[in-house]
């Protein structure tokens, strides 16, 4: 980031950019364990790091689209359901991101970053199927995650 670059800023949020520990990215790619409650509701469906950065950056305005192969989407990442990579074993994991960066954070961090981002997601059938599917999971840290992301749904309907 660049020294003029103090407030990282979407619709759905404002990230101070003082440490870089509330960055997305650190969030979501870095960080072990678990997720701190006060940004889970931030990341929003963020489950690998974001892009907002680039969106922003006024030198972005220069970028040109390229052929290269090597920058196109993989195993169709680029319009993903949630819900569906959710259902990833830890096999269907490796397997499908072999050769991709996001592999690096493991099995265990993916799952818990889609558990943050179907807990933002909007309340369906399909989605609290989903959570409850890994409410047995071996991790602890993503029946952690899970079990927060049922609250916000249960707090929703409560709301209604």
């Amino acid at each position: 980031m660049t020294a003029g670059a103090n407030v990282f800023e979407t619709k759905e949020t404002k990230y101070l950019l003082v440490l870089s520990s509330k960055y997305p990215s650190n969030l979501t790619i870095e960080l072990r364990g678990s997720i701190p409650l006060e940004f889970r509701s931030l990341l929003g469906n963020r489950i690998y790091g974001c892009d907002d950065c680039q969106l922003v950056c006024p030198w972005n305005k220069f970028a040109q689209s390229t052929l290269e192969s090597d920058y196109s989407p993989r195993q169709g990442l680029d319009s993903p359901q949630l819900v569906e990579l959710f259902a990833w074993s830890e096999q269907d994991f490796l397997k499908r991101l072999e050769g991709s960066p996001i592999r690096r954070i493991g099995h265990e961090s993916w799952l818990r970053n889609i558990a943050v981002a179907l807990g933002n997601a909007s309340t369906t059938d399909t989605v609290i199927t989903a959570l409850r599917a890994r409410q047995t999971d071996s991790s602890d840290v993503v029946k952690e995650h899970v079990q927060w992301a049922l609250a916000q749904h249960e707090n929703k309907v409560d709301a209604q």
